[in-house]
């Protein structure tokens, strides 16, 4: 039953996730290039409010997460986060009053059955409440070491698919680290309550962490097409996540020959990813028109 409660709240904050893309990245489309990997960027955006409801869906997406974290392991959790862009999709076509195209629905299901496939084929179990310290601090700087070397590689970049690709994959191993964070804080609420929670330095940790991946997917979108950030966002959010749930809460999943239909699913996911990226209506959603021909994949 744990296990239920897990997906359906993943689910849900895939959803309020996809919620917030259609409205954050709609607002952060109208500012100017040069505002990129700058404070600026995060105070115009501050002052619009589209962008304001967009960050309401993040919190609440924040609450379901937590509580899909308090009921399953991290690396069934964050895997079916890859189900935000198709219901942005979705929602965008709703919104906008369009139809999603043949195309659009072949990525969406391609998706929905990569993630089923590398779901079913893993099997990942519940591991320990609680990483030991040790763990942490290696994590830590692993990923904040992998997260500036993207940044300082993006930086050196113009403005196109490389350096996309690589604030994508910055934001991705940033969520995953928050997600990280946030399941060890939901813990502490659990066995000291509202104290614990706010005693906790992974509380902070992960509010940190958050704006920060936040900053850089804003980044990703800002710099270059959809089609380079996005499978980096994709799959990376989901890999490290994996990662983290298996060096850091001992969760289990199967290897041996289900390598195979676990890669497969994979390549699926990769393939409506990069499909779904190409689509017009997620370009409109997600894609930055400050350069509309860096936009067009």
């Amino acid at each position: 039953m744990a296990l239920v409660f897990s997906v359906v709240f993943a689910v849900l904050a895939a959803v309020s996730n996809a919620t917030a893309t259609v409205l954050q990245r709609r607002a952060a489309q109208d500012v100017p290039l040069s505002e990129g990997f700058h404070a600026r960027l995060l105070v115009e955006l501050l002052h619009r409010p589209v962008w304001l409801g967009g960050m309401a869906a993040v919190m609440a997406a924040a609450g379901f997460q937590a509580l899909a974290l308090v009921n399953g392991a991290l690396s069934v959790v964050q895997p079916i986060f890859v189900l935000e862009l198709p219901f942005a999709l979705l929602i965008g076509g709703l919104v906008l009053r369009r139809r999603v195209t043949r195309r659009g629905w072949i990525a969406v299901v391609c998706i929905a059955v990569g993630l089923g496939a590398v779901l079913a084929a893993a099997a990942p179990s519940v591991g320990t409440d609680r990483p030991t310290t040790g763990g942490w601090i290696l994590a830590i700087v692993c990923c904040v070491g992998v997260i500036a070397a993207a940044v300082g590689v993006a930086l050196r970049c113009p403005a196109g698919r490389a350096r996309a690709a690589c604030f994508g994959a910055a934001a991705a191993i940033g969520y995953a680290l928050t997600a990280a964070l946030i399941k060890d804080a939901t813990h502490a609420w659990e066995t000291g309550g509202v104290t614990g929670f706010f005693l906790a330095w992974q509380t902070y940790a992960f509010a940190a962490t958050g704006v920060c991946a936040l900053f850089l997917l804003q980044n990703a979108v800002q710099s270059g097409p959809l089609v380079a950030s996005q499978p980096a966002l994709t799959l990376g959010d989901a890999l490290v996540s994996l990662v983290l749930g298996v060096t850091l809460y001992a969760e289990r999943v199967r290897t041996g020959w289900w390598l195979i239909p676990e890669t497969i699913g994979a390549a699926l996911i990769l393939y409506g990813a990069i499909l779904l990226a190409r689509i017009p209506l997620t370009q409109v959603l997600v894609a930055s028109p400050a350069a509309p021909d860096r936009t067009r994949a």
